[in-house]
């Protein structure tokens, strides 16, 4: 069960209603006090139930191997991040960023 946004506009059980309904967009969003967007963004999904907002893969410049060697650096040494990140970014990957 997720919980919803203390300032959200919509509900699971609005968004339900939104999706159902024949109503056209523009009254649905007077109804509501929503924008035509979201009313649209609604009536297109399959569920009322909010997605995730996290990407669904990971931007990484270290490969799977030094992204091991950096978590063991990390759990070996204790250093902080802006340490371990210069040290990682001047032995092992210039590319990479915090």
């Amino acid at each position: 069960m997720s919980q919803d946004h203390p300032c959200a506009r919509t509900t699971p059980r609005t968004r339900s209603e939104i999706n159902t309904s024949p109503a056209s967009v523009t009254a649905l969003a007077c109804l509501y006090n929503i924008t035509v967007a979201t009313v649209r963004e609604w009536k297109g999904r399959e569920s009322s139930q909010d997605r995730s907002h996290r990407p669904h893969t990971l931007n990484t410049t270290l490969t799977s191997a030094q992204e091991l060697l950096v978590v063991e650096l990390r759990r070996m040494l204790l250093l902080p991040l802006d340490d371990l990140l210069a040290i990682t970014r001047e032995f092992i990957n210039t590319e990479v960023s915090r």
